[in-house]
């Protein structure tokens, strides 16, 4: 192998490595800034302490993002990318038959990896300056609709299948509101409520809307019909 290839090979790897390194710090970030917001809330929060908390010098921080606002736009945007490639995976694995679609939905909700304390409080910061920020209501908006436009084709199947007499429309924005109230319950009554408990009163709604498809059994507990 001639020095120009070994040269070349070894440029690519060293631009390789420098990507890496700036994804992974990115993502440092990222997370200490989630960190800060479950913490501190959102006006607490600065880049100062986003760098504490990822072990970074305030000037690596000013790198890659440059402001706080910056910052916290990227932080909001993989929070919502995460959450909506956790939704699409379990309505992936679901298969065909809408019952089993929207129990996976509710099910996906209450999942760790999206539903924790940590995350939540995030959540439940970027949602208290929505209003006034309508760089947060963009990003979040496409995401949200595609999210009941699912929910409300979901309904439409379980309609025609069960003949129930309901308004699809209606029935999942009613179903899409109490869990994210779920959520809100989650994070002030933790003590109360646990994921567990949640996804069961999720699931009595389930069993109330849809009773061909959801059912109770001996134990009291709601499951596929």
């Amino acid at each position: 192998m001639s020095d120009s290839v070994i040269a070349e090979r070894s440029s690519d790897g060293e631009r390789k490595g420098r990507k890496a390194s700036r994804e992974v710090r990115r993502q440092q970030l990222i997370d200490a800034t989630i960190d800060s917001l479950a913490r501190r809330g959102y006006a607490e929060t600065t880049l100062a302490n986003v760098a504490d908390g990822a072990g970074l010098s305030r000037g690596i921080v000013n790198f890659h993002f440059e402001s706080k606002e910056k910052l916290l736009v990227a932080t909001l945007q993989f929070m919502a990318e995460e959450y909506a490639a956790h939704w699409r995976g379990a309505l992936d694995k679901a298969g065909d038959d809408p019952a089993g679609q929207l129990w996976a939905l509710c099910a996906a909700d209450f999942d760790r990896a999206i539903c924790n304390r940590r995350k939540l409080a995030a959540w439940c910061a970027f949602w208290g300056e929505a209003k006034s920020r309508p760089t947060y209501q963009a990003l979040c908006g496409g995401r949200d609709q595609a999210y009941h436009d699912v929910m409300v084709d979901i309904c439409t199947r379980l309609k025609a299948q069960g003949r129930y007499p309901i308004d699809p429309q209606a029935i999942a924005l009613a179903v899409n509101a109490l869990l994210e109230g779920l959520w809100l319950r989650l994070m002030l009554a933790a003590d109360d409520v646990s994921r567990e408990s949640a996804f069961a009163s999720a699931a009595e709604l389930l069993a109330a809307l849809f009773p061909g498809h959801f059912t109770r059994g001996a134990d009291g507990t709601v499951s596929r019909a």
